[in-house]
């Protein structure tokens, strides 16, 4: 009875764990995204997060005859990298970012974090 017990219990710490790693640790896809930097600030409550949000300029479908904004959201792990954006607000940047099924407090409100910049115009 106990050692069913123990293997039950393993089992389902197991699982567990594999969730876990899936839904936050997982990179579901990564690439690059290019647009104007729209802002870039650090906020949060308790975990102070670096968060983004790029305009993607494009034609669409969503307005008859005219040119559709896109918006790309995202977080920024690293400082320095968070740093260059702050300081370059309303250039042009090319960010690479990697997808997550989920997002954490402390790595940002959003699945999309980006690690790099790739280039600036």
């Amino acid at each position: 009875m106990k050692k069913s017990l123990w293997i039950t219990l393993g089992v389902v710490l197991l699982l567990l764990g594999v969730f876990v790693w899936y839904k936050y640790f997982f990179v579901f896809g990564e690439g690059v995204k290019s647009g104007y930097l729209n802002y870039a600030m650090k906020k949060g409550y308790i975990f102070k997060t670096y968060e983004g949000k790029l305009i993607q300029e494009g034609f669409g479908k969503g307005k008859t005859g005219g040119i559709t904004s896109y918006e790309f959201e995202f977080s920024v792990d690293d400082p320095e990298v968070f740093k260059q954006l702050e300081t370059n607000s309303g250039k042009t940047f090319d960010l690479h970012y990697k997808e997550y099924n989920g997002a954490l407090p402390w790595r940002g409100n959003t699945k999309f974090v980006v690690d790099k910049v790739v280039n600036m115009k």
